[in-house]
């Protein structure tokens, strides 16, 4: 019977007709697989041992299942990828013939890979702990089953032992490769070079969302090049923690730190580098959190680096959390569906039970969840408290409302109701950044997009005070440039978050908020008055300002105001700080390790978006700028950046 089952695969394996991509290869043995162990488990029950009466023994599946993955893999064929959950069903059907005497290899380390849940069914197979290689973000292929989950009885019993961790993302095949084209990124073109005497002011919105950057680090990590559209210069500057001072005192919710310096790869332009810290809450005052998860569990999440890594993300965010806090789950797939009512955190075990169960199928009615979550939400409204939804995805909506112009009006009305809401994204393939950008950013969170369990644990751990307690809404940044000192400028970053001049005093224009402890920082490349850098004429028949302008105005380089909003209030506070040669520094190494650092986070990005203004700077130039204002780096965050860099530089053929 075992030949037979070869010859079978041989003659799949041998069929001659076009090769189909290695995403559909991956899938379809995902597929097979999943049918394989489907009709296992609906099979009489299983003995340990020897079977007897013809009954399959647990040590026949094991064998028989990864004769099946290494037969399958090798199948190049799109017939035989048609023939692929056919064939896990026949090999079920096979194997239910063999002798019960027929003597099978002990392979150790499968035996220890199937655990045994209370039911005395086998248990899913788990990757191992090593399983996981945090130093590169990479995951070794060490279990097969799509749904390599522990049961959720077993999750609970580890979750009590002492010095628990969550157990790492099982991992069946590599992951999916770069992206295809199907991925949408919110962005704009780059920034362009304005003239002071024309245009000399500047306004933005705050932005404080880091998913650009993991994106790109992925990207490198998977052996290619960023896409130039992918690229957000100001999320990679701002993925990092500075060592900016924060205020002492909630009532001014910020302090600004201005600095200027000479250009790293321009000598004849200057860096105006404006830093802003946050009010980091006492967290034994911190407000309590009312939170809905809202997970797509589309068909598409059936992949290592979305479901199940979404469930241990989440299980994280479940450790930072007060006993008091409360958490519901939404999913949504062809339709939405509550998957957990209101829960206190003092339930953890109800809480990761219905974690646990989530599985994957079925089509993407994202806005039918969102409906039902911000409902959810506003069940359990905790007055003066954390009201928000937090949206984990890894694409589009294409049930209901899909157009992101339909998502923004939609959040937009539930934002009144005080239901923030953030977007965590998820996986490769089908990543709809734009979507995310969209809803998050009228929601008043954060985006982020998570690739490993780190990430998560920088975004949901580290970060949590930042991603979830906000300390200042539609906040928005004004420069306006002295055209006696500043003959041209332009902002680094910041493409989509561009506002008129006009909006800055609005107090009906959205912008972004800022979390508890949130550092933001913005950087202008800017070009003296008499600079050889300049790239415009002079007007014949224009002027700078000059008669009637006090002698300390004439001196300013700049001046920034910031505008806010207290949260819940509806009128805005304005904070105003002039530029002036006290923030001037002669030599760039003469800079804080910060301003020097991200810095060489700004010429990496811009050099990713094939900016023409560094195309004579190379990347040893950015790896020695980042090298000597490195610092305390407790996380490796700082590291890891240099090695993005190498990557990059290796990858880069230009």
């Amino acid at each position: 019977m075992a030949n037979k089952l070869n010859d079978d695969f041989d003659i799949l394996r041998s069929t001659k007709v076009p090769q189909p991509s290695k995403e559909a290869r991956d899938r379809a043995l995902h597929a097979a697989l999943a049918a394989f162990d489907d009709a296992a488990e609906n099979n009489a029950p299983r003995t340990q041992g020897n079977a007897s009466g013809g009954r399959l023994t647990d040590r026949t599946f094991r064998f028989w299942r990864e004769v099946m993955q290494k037969k399958l893999i090798a199948v190049p064929a799109f017939a035989g990828l048609v023939a692929l959950p056919i064939a896990g069903v026949i090999g079920w059907q096979l194997m239910d013939e063999l002798r019960p005497d027929m003597t099978l290899p002990n392979d150790g380390a499968s035996s220890e890979a199937a655990e045994t849940t209370a039911s005395g069914h086998l248990g899913r197979r788990v990757a191992p702990q090593s399983a996981i290689v945090e130093d590169s973000g990479a995951f070794v292929p060490s279990a097969i089953s799509p749904r390599s989950v522990i049961s959720g009885e077993a999750l609970i019993e580890r979750s009590a032992r002492p010095g628990y961790l969550p157990q790492p993302v099982p991992m069946m095949v590599p992951s999916s490769a770069p992206s295809d084209g199907r991925e949408r990124f919110a962005n704009g073109d780059t920034n362009p070079l304005k003239v002071t005497a024309e245009a000399p002011v500047s306004t933005f919105s705050i932005d404080v969302d880091t998913a650009s950057y993991a994106f790109v680090r992925r990207s490198l990590r998977e052996g290619v090049l960023p896409l130039p559209e992918s690229v957000r210069v100001e999320e990679l500057i701002n993925y990092f923690p500075y060592d900016w001072q924060g205020p002492s005192s909630a009532s001014v919710p910020f302090n600004t730190r201005i600095t200027v310096m000479p250009t790293p790869w321009n000598e004849n332009t200057q860096l105006m580098h404006v830093a802003i810290k946050g009010y980091e809450i006492n967290q034994t005052a911190k407000p309590r959190s009312n939170l809905v998860f809202l997970v797509d569990v589309s068909g598409s999440m059936n992949e290592p680096d979305k479901l199940p890594l979404l469930k241990n993300s989440f299980r994280l965010l479940l450790d930072k959390l007060d006993s008091d806090d409360t958490v519901s789950i939404v999913t949504y797939a062809g339709r939405a569906g509550t998957a957990l009512e209101p829960t206190k955190v003092s339930e953890k075990q109800k809480i990761l039970q219905a974690l646990d169960h989530l599985e994957a199928g079925g089509s993407t009615a994202g806005e039918d969840g969102l409906r039902q979550a911000y409902q959810l939400a506003e069940s359990s409204f905790v007055e003066g408290g954390v009201n928000r939804v937090m949206l984990a995805t890894d694409g589009d909506f294409n049930v209901g409302q899909t157009s992101d112009d339909d998502l923004k009006r939609l959040i937009e009305d539930k934002r009144e109701s005080g239901v923030l809401l953030s977007v965590l994204g998820f996986g490769r393939g089908n990543l709809n950044d734009r979507m995310m950008q969209t809803i998050a950013q009228n929601g008043n969170g954060i985006a982020a997009y998570i690739d490993t369990l780190s990430e998560a644990e920088k975004v949901l751990v580290q970060e949590a005070s930042s991603s979830l307690f906000t300390i200042a809404q539609d906040v928005k940044v004004q420069v306006e440039f002295n055209p006696q000192q500043v003959a041209e400028y332009r902002l680094i970053g910041y493409e989509t978050r561009a506002l008129a001049r006009e909006d800055f005093n609005n107090d009906r224009v959205d912008a972004g908020d800022i979390g508890s402890g949130h550092s933001v920082t913005a950087i202008y490349e800017i070009t003296p008055v008499g600079s050889p850098a300049r790239m415009t004429d002079e007007l014949r028949y224009g002027g700078a300002r000059t008669q009637g302008s006090p002698a300390g105005e004439m001196e300013e380089l700049a001046f920034v105001k910031l505008r806010y909003k207290q949260p819940g209030e509806a009128h805005s506070k304005l904070i105003e700080t002039p530029v002036t040669e006290d923030n001037v520094v002669a030599r760039f190494d003469e800079a804080g390790e910060s301003e020097r650092f991200s810095a060489a986070v700004a010429a990496f990005g811009q050099k990713l978006r094939r900016s023409s203004d560094l195309s004579s700077f190379g990347y040893d130039q950015i790896i020695d700028i980042a090298n000597a204002s490195r610092g305390a780096d407790p996380y490796g965050y700082r590291a890891e950046f240099l090695s993005l860099v190498r990557l990059a530089a290796a990858l880069d053929t230009k």
